[in-house]
């Protein structure tokens, strides 16, 4: 167990470095996921205050984002498909004339890969000058259901909250709602709530952190949190997420604290702006202790192996308490404020050249 006092914020810069350049053995079966732990490195780095490290590597990277762009071919009979793939095990990556004159089927953009993208891309710098927005947003509003959710690729798949979240941030970051039926939207995400307060993935779902964010912070990107919960509900979903907390935070009732909900229910408490409401130093202390002092990275629990999606969400979570030395967040986006002030900027020019 590493010393609880101190974030080991260099040997957690060499952490994320090594998942940019080689995926560890042991995470292997999220090769097709690839982009998404590009993310997790690259607004870890941010949050550090370390993306300078990786300067020589910034052009680079932004053309392998790109490279995974499926982009329209000349008919126009792909634009369900359009979006980013998760890595260059799936299309024809490097090389688009291959895909120009035809659809090529299963090469498909996936909703939660676009997000990512879309978040590196600013995080790095990048104005989405090469980003096909129209493209993008048709193949979003291909994967909506009758019911108001969101399958992952337009191909078919589970639906649930995860990708309803991932739909808003891609119109947000955009600035493009016509992707989205607001209202179907709202509804589905009104009909999650359960008796608890709080939101499972679906209708019908348990209550659980995870999707209780994604539901909150969808709400705020549509605009639509006061419309769509009452304040009885709001008053009753901020009690849910603040007896969440015990030495950390827990995803569930009667389930074991774990770092990545520091920043589920974290950010959700902020977004409904009771995060004061919880014990800053109850928090951190657990997150901390779960760092590892010979790799670097944070784990699920002390005592066990680190892995990027909590090494990124334990930091995101000391971030949105004010940890010394981290950059603030942009909560409902999962980025930096500074990577969000970026997205503003590049869409003030838009508006400019329109």
């Amino acid at each position: 167990m590493s010393d609880p006092a101190k974030l080991l914020r260099d040997k957690h810069v060499k952490y994320f470095k090594r998942i940019l350049h080689v995926i560890p053995g042991q995470y292997s079966s999220l090769d097709t996921h690839r982009m998404t732990l590009a993310f997790f490195a690259l607004s870890g780095l941010d949050l550090l205050g370390a993306l300078d490290e990786i300067e020589q590597d910034r052009d680079a990277i932004i053309e392998w984002i790109y490279s995974l762009q499926v982009v329209p071919n000349s008919q126009g009979t792909n634009l369900s498909q359009c979006g980013f793939r998760g890595s260059s095990t799936l299309g024809n990556p490097f090389d688009t004339q291959k895909c120009q004159d035809k659809a090529v089927p299963y090469d498909s953009g996936h909703v939660t890969m676009t997000y990512t993208a879309l978040a590196s891309l600013l995080i790095l710098g990048d104005n989405l000058s090469r980003v096909h927005r129209a493209a993008v947003i048709a193949g979003l509003r291909s994967l909506q259901q009758e019911d108001g959710s969101f399958s992952c690729v337009p191909e078919g798949s589970e639906t649930d909250m995860r990708f309803v979240y991932c739909a808003c941030c891609v119109c947000y970051m955009l600035n493009d709602w016509s992707g989205i039926n607001r209202a179907k939207t709202v509804e589905y995400i009104s009909s999650s709530v359960t008796y608890e307060g709080a939101m499972g993935q679906g209708p019908g779902g348990e209550a659980h952190g995870g999707p209780t964010f994604c539901a909150v912070a969808s709400l705020c990107l549509m605009d639509r949190l006061d419309s769509a919960l009452s304040p009885r509900q709001q008053e009753q979903l901020k009690r849910w997420c603040v007896f969440r907390q015990e030495s950390g935070f827990q995803g569930r009732p009667n389930k074991p604290v774990d770092t990545c909900y520091s920043f589920w229910v974290g950010a959700t408490l902020q977004l409904l702006g009771v995060l004061d409401l919880t014990n800053f130093l109850f928090s951190r202390s657990f997150v901390l202790s779960t760092q590892s002092p010979i790799t670097g990275g944070l784990a699920k629990w002390p005592d066990s192996s680190p892995d990027p999606l909590h090494t990124y969400l334990g930091l995101s979570g000391l971030a949105l308490m004010g940890e010394p030395g981290l950059a603030a967040m942009h909560s409902a986006l999962n980025i930096s404020q500074r990577a969000a002030d970026h997205l503003a900027n590049v869409q003030q020019q838009w508006t400019e050249e329109s």
